[in-house]
């Protein structure tokens, strides 16, 4: 298997860990979108995958950024991620906004947290249908 082979199934094997099926990735087929497949290779490959940090604290880390940078539909899959893992209990998630207001201020947490309550939300409706 090729670098290029290994670090796409590594990465891909994150981006699923990552995303806990709210989105995948192929570990065999690059998409032809060099984006894309760069993401896959680079950013889940080599970055999610070092062991200094959990993937709870990189998603934390990563909630922080997308929240400053006021996302609210890449804020609401990350929620959703993180409720579906276990990474994350929605009080703990509610508490980030409470935390993030006072670093980004309340019109764009104003942003985040309907993002949150809309993921916390939905994700509560799955649990209930599990039941």
């Amino acid at each position: 298997m090729s670098d290029s082979n290994e670090r796409r199934a590594k990465g891909a094997k994150a981006f699923g860990e990552v995303y806990e099926g709210i989105l995948s990735a192929d570990p065999d087929t690059p998409t032809g979108d060099a984006f894309f497949d760069l993401m896959i290779e680079n950013l889940f490959g080599e970055v999610w995958t070092r062991e200094a940090l959990s993937l709870r604290d990189r998603r934390l880390l990563t909630m922080g950024v997308i929240a400053a940078f006021t996302e609210p539909d890449t804020f609401e899959i990350q929620v959703t991620a993180a409720l579906n893992t276990g990474q994350l209990t929605i009080e703990q998630i509610r508490e980030i906004i409470i935390h993030l207001t006072q670093y980004i201020g309340y019109p764009k947490t104003t942003t985040i947290r309907g993002a949150a309550e809309k993921a916390i939300n939905n994700w509560l409706k799955t649990q209930d249908k599990g039941a």
